[in-house]
């Protein structure tokens, strides 16, 4: 299996210079990512750090009643568990696999003695940090401000930018979990984008028919967001 895989599917490990990349290597640690599994939970320990190689990581805030709505979404482009060098053991959002693959984890206190060193590592993963905030903030917004059917473009938008092909395997339930709306509300609003011929549409499976008219479509958001990861963050 491991022969299909590299570390470098992951952009940031790409991008570290040679010699960084093969000290990092030994400890980076090959792992399944099946879709529904908790990566860490709310208020839980950080043990690892991830990089997500083949898979998409959701980062959900949960509400006291159980609800919850996706705050940002993380595939190759980066890496989960930034409270691991921002200050923290935990945090108050919760990862969950989106979309299943593959992924590479490396253990919390390995992770932190490279990043104290102030070398490649640290920068590449702050200016991560960097990106993701942005995202995070501007999801916010569009959640506040932007029609579903405009939130949902730049929902599938930020998560066929993080995988191969075009083509997404997610229930509509999913979708409104991480939108934090009703099932009803994401079935109209993916019923409006297959009848004008952007995607297609069939038992979980998401299929996008025309990339350029789905930007379109989709809010200031997605455009906000894409350029900001494609001025900071390296691109294999």
């Amino acid at each position: 299996m491991a022969s299909q895989h590299n570390p470098q599917q992951n952009h940031i490990l790409a991008a570290l210079p040679a010699k960084d990349y093969a000290c990092l290597l030994p400890d980076l640690e090959l792992v399944s990512m099946p879709l529904g599994w908790a990566v860490y939970e709310s208020g839980g320990h950080l043990g690892y750090v991830y990089f997500p190689t083949t898979s998409l990581v959701s980062l959900l805030y949960v509400m006291e009643s159980g609800a919850s709505a996706e705050i940002a979404i993380t595939g190759n482009e980066g890496l989960v568990g930034i409270s691991l060098f921002m200050g923290g053991e935990s945090t108050p959002s919760r990862a969950v696999v989106q979309s299943a693959g593959y992924g590479y984890r490396l253990k919390a206190n390995i992770l932190k003695k490279e990043f104290a060193l102030g070398g490649n590592l640290q920068h590449l993963a702050l200016r991560f940090t960097q990106a993701l905030i942005t995202q995070m903030a501007q999801t916010a917004v569009c959640n506040r401000h932007h029609a579903l059917d405009q939130q949902l473009c730049r929902w599938l938008l930020l998560s066929l930018d993080r995988l191969q092909g075009n083509e997404l395997l997610m229930t509509q339930e999913l979708i409104a979990n991480m939108l934090g709306v009703r099932r009803e509300g994401v079935t109209e609003a993916a019923s409006k984008l297959q009848a004008d011929g952007l995607i297609h549409y069939s038992r979980g499976h998401i299929t996008a028919l025309d990339r350029a008219r789905l930007e379109g479509r989709a809010c200031e958001c997605y455009a906000v967001v894409k350029k900001e990861y494609d001025r900071l963050l390296p691109h294999s």
